[in-house]
This record gives C-alpha cells, structure tokens and sequence, in this order.
C-alpha cells in the first residue's frame, strides 16, 4: 500500500473569498484536515459547503497529534495540514509534522496561498528582491530590545505582532532605527477595517493614537531598508551574543543565521555556549 500525501494547505488571512480553487479542491478531497482551532476551520469548510473531519494540531499537542497523522499517512490516508490563517508553519504549528513526514519518507505538497507578512511586503511599495522575516519578536521589552540590535539589515525587515505589544513595538522600532526610517503598518489584512498605511517611524505612536481602533486585529510591521553594508561588516558573534541573551539557543541561531548567512548548526552550537 502506498502513503497518503500531506497537504500543506494556505487558507485565508481573513477574507474567506480568498480560498483558492485548489484549497478548496484539497480539503474535500482528503481524509482529515489537521487544524490549528478546529472551530476556525470550521467555519472556512461550511463557507464552502465541505464536509471534512478535522482534528486539531496546534502548538501545545503538535508532537502527539503528528504521530497519529503520520500513521494515518502510512495507512495510505492523505491529509491537509492548516493553521488558523496564511501558511501552516510560517510562525504558526506545523514544521514537526511536515518535518515527520518528510522522515518517513511521505510525499509533501504545497498548496500556496495567502500569507500575511508577504501580503504587507508587496502593498508597503518597499524593494522586495529580498527581505528578512523575524516573525514575533520577544514579549518582554528588555528581551525585544536585545533582539532588534542585531536586526539592521540593508533590505525591508518584517515582523508581526500582537494588538496589546504594538504601541510599544512601534516605540521600540523608532529607538532602535531612528524617527526617520519608514515602516509600513499593516493592520487586519483582508478584513473589514483593513488598514495599510506608510510613514516614518516617528509618527507611528501619533497614527497609533489617532484612533483607538487601531489598537485591536493582527499586524504585520514592514520596516524600510537600512544603508548597505558589506557582507563582512556583519559581526556574526555579536548578533548570537544579542540574540541568545534575549531568546532560546534554537530561535538564536535560526535568527542570527538569516541575519549573517552563516550555517544554522554552527550558529546553534556556539549560542549553546553563550546560554551556559
């Protein structure tokens, strides 16, 4: 009997018209749909009349729930693995279980669609030839802080971050790269009250403060590019050294080996080091 096939399946950000053809096509195809909050799922799938099971897989269970999946796989059962909005492991669960997959040598497939931190890039009007993803920087401020010294980069840097953290970020960002550097706000992308607006960092706090809604939904920060610099100008221990005293060694050495292009393992083995 042959394996099934994981699906990794990129559904809305918000508008659930977003759904491509073949989205839909996949989740009423396969036998089970891997969801980060079933009830999220849900409504997508009765959007579009689907009769799917789901089962959930979110961070808290992913390598118990992965193990079932991919024995269902094995069984010749095909799956489409989800995340509550955008692209399943893109800050979101799912890596493990695609990782798994991968092991066992059951095919992968991508079913691409929407994904919020490139929705920003392309609308923020920033050079996107290349780009640095951050994802959610830390939640403590000290730890934040720590974490943006190493994240001067000469091309548009994006992040994402929580209603209750963005004033503060926002604050941060200005301290770190200047009033004048611009940052594109993305706010509830694809949704009702959509908001995209570029300006200096300097008056972010102001446009923040402008209208109290703007504090609440999901947002993408596209920060513009800094001066060019040569590659060796790139101190690679001192971006680990900031990185590990505000992060885990594993987060440290994945972000520090975007930063410098230096080989993640290496990076990981010295930021064991610098946590001991």
């Amino acid at each position: 009997m042959s394996a099934g096939t994981l699906y990794v399946v990129a559904t809305p950000i918000g508008n659930l018209s977003d759904a491509s053809p073949r989205c839909l096509e996949v989740l009423a195809a396969v036998a089970l749909v891997a969801c980060e909050d079933t009830r999220t799922t849900g409504a997508l799938l009765a959007r579009h009349a689907i009769r799917a099971r789901t089962v959930a897989l979110h961070e808290h269970n992913e390598r118990a729930a992965a193990a079932k999946l991919i024995a269902q796989l094995e069984r010749g059962e095909s799956v489409a693995l989800v995340s509550d909005a955008g692209t399943p492991a893109i800050s979101d669960p799912g890596a493990w279980l695609v990782a798994q997959a991968h092991r066992a040598g059951i095919r992968v497939s991508p079913v691409p669609g929407p994904n919020a931190a490139v929705a920003a890039l392309a609308a923020s009007g920033f050079p996107g030839s290349a780009f640095l993803f951050a994802g959610f920087l830390p939640a403590s401020r000290t730890a934040r802080r720590k974490a943006l010294e190493g994240l001067e980069v000469a091309w548009p840097l994006v992040l994402y971050e929580a209603p209750h953290r963005i004033a503060e970020t926002l604050e941060d960002l200005a301290q770190r790269f200047g009033p004048a550097r611009e940052v594109c706000i993305a706010r509830e992308l694809t949704k009702k009250f959509e908001e995209v607006a570029r300006l200096p960092l300097g008056d972010a706090a102001r446009w923040l403060a402008k209208d109290p809604h703007r504090r609440q939904g999901e947002f993408v920060l596209v920060v513009g590019p800094g001066e060019p610099r040569p590659a060796q100008a790139i101190d690679a221990r001192r971006v680990l050294k900031a990185l590990a005293g505000a992060m885990p060694p594993s987060e440290a050495a994945k972000l520090a080996a975007r930063i410098t292009g230096l080989p993640k393992s290496a990076l990981y083995r010295e930021a064991l080091e610098h946590s001991k």
